[in-house]
């Protein structure tokens, strides 16, 4: 994989993720679909939430193979992650839902997962991890209101490949990995 074959791109954007379960993606699409009743804007659609967990935008796909064989090296264990706090970031207009308390081994999961991005010399976004699932874009916000909890039991993240079409973004998982 490590050079692209004629008529496959160069780079790839990609973004490592915790990835929902079905379960998980149907109670945060229904969070989703009340916090669009108090504040409109555009929801996002089932298929595409996620909580980030680093951003690395544009990867030359040189540089696939070196990454993949860094973040195999990662090792964290499963947790249950409790998203329970909606908000809203006025400068770009997202309405999100994320966890009032995150769990200790979230941020031991980020933590790892970027040093083994950096040890694989790939570029990535270092800003401080805030973890929030994204519901709506293009929204007015207003008063954070309170929402029925969602439970999400983690047991893996994901690598995933992004692509900005006229109608929205589209993901590709590219690999699992299993936390034990």
């Amino acid at each position: 994989m490590a050079e692209p074959t004629p008529g496959e791109p160069d780079s790839l954007r990609l973004f490592f993720a915790l990835w929902p379960d079905e379960s998980t993606r149907t109670a945060l699409n229904h969070t989703g679909k009340w916090l669009h009743k108090h504040w409109g804007g555009r929801r996002m659609r089932a298929d595409t939430l996620h909580l980030t967990l680093a951003f690395l935008g544009r990867t030359p796909v040189a540089q696939l193979d070196a990454l993949l064989a860094s973040v195999d090296t990662v090792q964290a264990k499963p947790f249950e992650l409790t998203l329970d706090q909606p908000g809203y970031w006025k400068h770009n207009r997202i309405g999100w839902l994320g966890p009032s308390q995150p769990p200790p081994q979230l941020g031991e999961l980020v933590n790892t997962l970027n040093n083994a991005i950096q040890l694989s010399g790939v570029a990535f976004d270092a800003r401080p991890h805030v973890p929030h699932v994204t519901l709506l874009r293009n929204t007015v916000g207003g008063e954070v209101p309170a929402c029925t909890p969602v439970q999400w039991p983690v047991h893996d993240f994901v690598l995933v490949s992004s692509r900005i079409e006229t109608d929205g973004a589209y993901y590709d998982v590219i690999r699992h990995w299993l936390l034990a």
